[in-house]
């Protein structure tokens, strides 16, 4: 028994199993699943026990494990050592009253029984699913010794809790297919005992989206639901939708206009597309599991949500249109039957749409009572239709003695051989022809349109797919033979036409031949023939009431699939929140999750499109958008394979990338056949909606061929890029920026990328401190949260976070490693330290030792100071806390909003250390508690509303500069002291921001030094360099008194200001002052003040001009001093840096790596 645990009572019953909740139980994030304890108790026990008293477990017996047998307390307690006990912990239970903080061993189920073990001996898994733990007995704590555990010890010789390969571990949610566990983190197999593992979260990539997590919050009951297998669900409904109006109606119209050779080969082209598109399909499918959406979830997952939206949105349009296509057909084969019994109710026109308005309103009944209902009724359409398709070519072998006056002669070479070739009239043509036949094919996608309800997909869909268009190809095709064979192109149906024998007469054609005059019907316009009659296939048959059933079975149950199969991909659409406007469709009913609000959009749709009545006018404009839909299918497949993502693994292997592209090139060429002002309409519907959901920007993630794409390009160009040797008409400024957490710093983020953006790269690095297990932690959250939170603001940057010990190291790290090749940081940006008074000297320390480190390394160096600061991070920990403290009564106040910033900051447990004016500030903010999004919000605006607190005058100033570069900076100047030739990077970085929108209205001037008796010659030579560089510069400014020496004021001023950090050697013992200057090496010597007195004067000095030609500047940028390692100390090179750039606009200074940057050669 655990130690601590109560006992039971004698007699006492299990406590019962707790009710089934109504979502299933799965990790919560901040809690670990296993609690793993040392045994330490063996050897307590058995002394208490006895050897005698022992009994086999229930385990051991079911194993066939003899007991232990005379065992000793020493052997029991040897035995003991390196055993651990893995505590499966049910986060659900509620533990009873009075019950203590667990219960005993003696309550948990047997570890050898069926119960307790559920799925555990067949897979070896010890992680049971959080079903199988609710049904696996009355108790809620689950142990395992992993001693005792024989099936781990036995296959693989030691103890553990590693779990096995196992589906569970890979599913996404808990939806039909089963429950998803989660496997043993790394943290928990890896950290110490007694240490608290990392919180669970999802492996790489598996990130649920919003829809996927919405799926998973409930458990889907599959009783009662309905679910179709490959015939049933797929090869039935995509003959079906194939033999529609086509077949009966408009076949044999096709086969008068084209001629049998070339209605077989209008045929051939259309199974040619659907052929390699079904290929495609049959790929895509079989790529993982597929749910509900048909072609919009195959484009979608495939090519991103991008494509997918977009052709999703037309795709179940042009599934609604096509409900009104079929009725349509229904309607006129009724209209037909009225006339030919002159029993019309008005006119032909509006009878067919009477009759179409009747039709679709059943038919909507017909859905909305669910699928099983409409399942039954394409079994009996099916048997009617194939029992008319019977009777057709039954009926072509019955003397049709009575019939020949309309045209209808059985089998005849004559009949053949002259309706073989064409014979266009009326303006039509091949593919005017191939228009009006190719609705007919786009059946194929019938059965995967409803995918969400198919038992197998991958199996299903494929299969009946391909079979489907092979038995409906032989049917078309041996229709339109038949047709071609039997029947005349023109017949008056008038018995007096017959020839007399010995009547000579002025006629060669077939009817001619075989004893039928019809030569009136070129003058006179004729009502029966291939084409005239639109019901020659009842003409034919054996029985023409069964043709008529056949129509009327084809035309509904095409309709009827395509009425379920619009709100089907429509549900699914909405569902993923593409179109957030559209989401109250993605309501599902019942048990199978009828789209019911989707089935009256559909109705609504589709009786609008019958209003038209007209079946020429409907069926281009279904042909584009279906071919559209089979484009992006073909493409998808070869987009996934030119990827080469390894999660590119179809099961079907029949199919081929060129292929498919083919089957796209053919598509997109067939829809400007067709109709090419209703395919230009198409292409730019298409595209409107792919620019809206690219703009939109939604939140999902699913790994899709365009990131893997993305991927492979990105790479491949980086590698090139290596074997190019670097020029310097190539050179970029490429930062490392070490802003920290990078909402923090927003102004010094976005003065850096006003000059790198489109130009150059910017790595935002943070250096994490503390303790290291937590700061791991916080990297891993940070990594996605920041980059997240830098393409949400638009900042074209990259996020680093780095663990070390301190800042210099950590920068160490980044300036070693960050970067890809030729795409790595050559220039050091960070802040001025601005609180360096104040602050360990230690730090300070570190800090200028980072310039000397960035030196080393060969890096440019900016160091960025703005009088105001940069950290506001201490203003975002105010905002979170105001605004979590009014949240209850007034959500939507907030304390300060501060522009593109997020109300996150730097983690108090781990102290996140980056160039700042306040280090300080940055460790001790509260962490926002999130699941890792940051917020994107623009965050600036200096009113304070409700009951906030106001802020200080310097946090109001510091807040009004944090978005000072994010405004137009109007007709300002930039002035460039560029005392020091260092490589030209002083003078690129003003002209790069001057080619910026926000900046071009800003001219530059140029400062440099110079004698006072050559400052002509100085600034004609300035003037043609720049010329030379093509940098355009309003005015230069040679300063010839420099090197004057600057007021006793201020260098009374920096005497003071160095006062505390001097060493004073002269005033002490010289081992006290080695000593002293050994411990602390920041310090000033006195020997060190007296060399370098001319330097620190003329950064005095350099600072009074600066205040007296720059103070009005919108920015200066002036050449950094450089002071030589290891004879300026860290605090006078700091006082330097202090004095040149106090009470002045923004100011850079910058100091390149002495190498070229700019060049005047072509």
């Amino acid at each position: 028994m655990e130690p601590g645990s109560p006992s039971s009572p004698a007699g006492e019953q299990p406590p019962a199993a707790p009710p089934e909740p109504a979502v299933p139980l799965r990790p919560v994030a901040s809690q670990s699943r296993f609690q793993v304890d040392l045994v330490t108790e063996a050897a307590a026990a058995a002394a208490a026990e006895g050897p005698k008293g022992r009994s086999p477990s229930p385990e051991q017996e079911d194993q066939g494990i003899a007991p232990p047998g005379e065992e000793s307390t020493a052997a029991a307690a040897e035995e003991a050592k390196g055993r651990f006990r893995v505590n499966f912990v049910d986060p659900a239970w509620e533990e009873p009253a009075g019950s203590g903080c667990g219960i005993s061993p003696q309550q948990a189920p047997p570890q050898g029984s069926e119960a307790a073990m559920n799925g555990y001996p067949q897979n070896g898994d010890t992680l049971l699913s959080e079903g199988s733990l609710q049904s696996a007995g009355t108790t809620t704590h689950h142990y395992y010794d992993t001693h005792s555990n024989t099936y781990y010890l036995r296959t693989f010789g030691h103890n553990t809790i590693d779990a096995v390969p196992r589906i569970d571990h890979y599913r996404n949610t808990v939806a039909q297919l089963g429950e998803k566990l989660i496997r043993p983190s790394l943290a928990e197999l890896h950290d110490e005992l007694d240490k608290e593992p990392f919180e669970d979260g999802y492996a790489n990539g598996e990130e649920a989206s919003p829809a996927e997590e919405a799926v998973s919050k409930h458990v889907v009951d599959n009783k009662g639901v309905v679910k179709f297998g490959w015939v049933k669900g797929v090869l039935v409904r995509c003959m079906l939708n194939i033999w529609g109006v086509m077949l009966f109606i408009r076949l044999t119209w096709i086969v008068g206009h084209a001629g049998i050779g070339l209605a077989v080969l209008v045929i051939g082209m259309a199974t040619v597309v659907t052929t390699i598109t079904g290929l495609s399909t049959s790929a895509i499918t079989t790529n993982g599991f597929v749910r509900g959406g048909g072609a919009y979830y195959l484009i979608s997952r495939s090519l991103g949500p991008e494509f997918g939206g977009a052709i999703g949105l037309i795709f179940a349009f042009a599934n609604a249109v096509a409900v009104a296509m079929y009725v349509v057909g229904f309607a006129e084969t009724v209209r037909d039957l009225l006339v030919e019994h002159n029993a019309l109710m008005i006119d032909e026109v509006n009878d067919i749409r009477i009759i179409g308005t009747i039709t679709v309103v059943i038919l909507f009944g017909i859905s909305v009572a669910g699928m099983e209902w409409e399942a039954k009724a394409q079994i009996v359409l099916l048997g009617i239709l194939l029992i008319a398709i019977g009777n057709f070519a039954v009926g072509t072998f019955i003397p049709a003695h009575d019939k020949r006056a309309k045209g209808f002669f059985n089998y005849q070479s004559e009949i053949f051989y002259e309706n073989f070739g064409p014979d266009f009239r009326e303006g039509e043509s091949f593919f005017s022809v191939f228009a009006i036949f190719f609705p007919a094919a786009t059946g194929i996608l019938a059965g995967a349109n409803i995918s969400g309800d198919l038992a197998d997909p991958q199996l299903a869909i494929p299969k009946g797919t391909l079979l489907a268009i092979v038995i409906t190809t032989i049917v078309y095709a041996g229709a339109a033979v038949v047709a071609g064979s039997c029947v005349v192109r023109d017949a008056t149906g008038n018995l007096t036409d017959a020839i007399i024998s010995g009547t000579s007469i002025n006629c060669t054609n077939a009817a001619c031949k075989l004893g039928f005059n019809f030569s009136s019907c070129a003058t006179t316009p004729c009502s029966y023939g291939l084409m005239n009659n639109f019901q020659v296939m009842s003409l034919i048959s054996g029985f023409a009431p069964l043709i008529t059933a056949g129509i009327f079975s084809a035309t509904l149950s095409s309709a009827l699939a395509s009425l379920v199969s619009a709100p089907k991909i429509f549900q699914a659409l909405c569902k993923d929140n593409i179109y957030p406007g559209l989401h109250v469709f993605s309501v599902g009913y019942g048990k199978n999750n009828e789209p019911l609000r989707g089935y009256v959009l559909t109705f609504f749709i589709g009786l609008g499109f019958i209003l038209i009545a007209e079946l020429n006018v409907i069926a281009p404009i279904i042909s584009n958008f279906f071919l559209a839909s089979y484009a992006l299918i073909n493409f998808s497949v070869f987009h996934a394979s030119l990827a080469k993502s390894p999660g590119w693994r179809p099961a079907f292997r029949w199919y081929n990338m060129w292929i498919s592209l083919l089957g796209a090139i053919l598509c997109c060429g067939v829809m400007f056949v067709i109709n090419w002002w209703a395919a230009l309409l198409t292409n730019v519907i298409v595209l409107g909606l792919y620019i809206y959901v690219t703009y939109k920007k939604p939140d999902v993630n699913w790994g899709s061929s365009t990131q893997a794409l993305t991927y492979l390009i990105a790479l491949q160009h980086a590698i090139r890029l290596t074997g190019v040797e670097d020029h310097v008409k190539n050179f970029r400024p490429q930062c490392l920026l070490m802003t920290g957490a990078p909402p923090s710093r927003p102004a010094l983020l976005h003065l850096v990328h006003a000059f790198t953006k489109n130009v150059g790269l910017v790595v935002c690095g943070h250096v994490h401190t503390g303790p290291r297990r937590q700061a791991l932690k916080e990297i891993a959250t940070d990594q996605a949260k920041y980059q997240r939170w830098l393409i949400k603001n638009k900042m074209k940057a990259f996020y680093a976070p780095v663990y070390a010990e301190d800042l210099r190291e950590g920068t160490q790290f980044l300036l070693q490693a960050v970067g890809l090749g030729r795409m790595r940081p050559n220039t050091l940006v960070f802040g001025f330290k601005k609180d360096w008074h104040q602050a360990l000297m230690k730090d300070v320390d570190n800090y200028i030792n980072t310039i000397h480190d960035a030196f080393d390394c060969q890096y440019g160096v900016v160091v960025i100071r703005l009088k105001e600061g940069f950290n506001i991070s201490h203003l975002q920990a105010q905002e979170e806390l105001c605004t979590s403290q009014e949240k209850s009564a007034q959500p939507k106040d907030i304390v300060v909003n501060l522009e593109h910033s997020d109300a996150d900051s730097s983690k108090p447990s781990s102290k996140s250390v980056s160039e700042t004016n306040s280090p300080a500030a940055s460790q001790d903010q509260k962490d926002e508690e999130d699941d890792g999004k940051a917020s994107t919000q623009p965050l600036l605006k200096k009113e304070v509303r409700g009951s906030s607190v106001p802020l200080n005058m310097n946090d109001q100033k510091l807040l009004q500069a944090s978005s000072r570069f994010q405004k137009q900076q109007g007709k300002g100047t930039i002035d460039v002291w560029w005392l020091f030739d260092d490589g030209g990077l002083t003078l690129l970085i003003p002209y790069l921001l001057t080619t910026k929108k926000k900046w071009k209205d800003c001219k530059i001037r140029v400062f440099i030094g110079g004698k006072i008796n050559r400052i002509d010659h100085d600034r004609r030579t300035m003037a043609t360099l720049l010329s030379k560089f093509r940098i355009d510069f309003s005015d230069i400014t040679v300063l010839g008194d420099m090197n004057t020496k600057p007021s006793k004021d201020n260098i009374a001023a920096f005497e003071e200001m160095i006062e505390p950090f001097r060493l004073h050697e002269d005033d002490r013992e010289q081992d006290a002052s080695e000593k002293m200057k050994a411990e602390e090496p920041w310090r000033i010597t006195d020997n060190e003040l007296e060399i370098y007195r001319m330097k620190t004067y003329r950064q005095i000095r350099l600072n009074e001009l600066l205040r007296e030609n720059s103070s009005t500047a919108n920015l200066i940028v002036m050449s950094l001093p450089v002071a030589r390692k290891g004879a300026v100390s860290s605090a006078l090179y700091m006082a330097w840096i202090e004095t040149l750039s106090k009470d002045l606009p923004p100011i850079l200074l910058v100091r390149g790596n002495h190498q070229s940057v700019l060049t005047f050669y072509s």
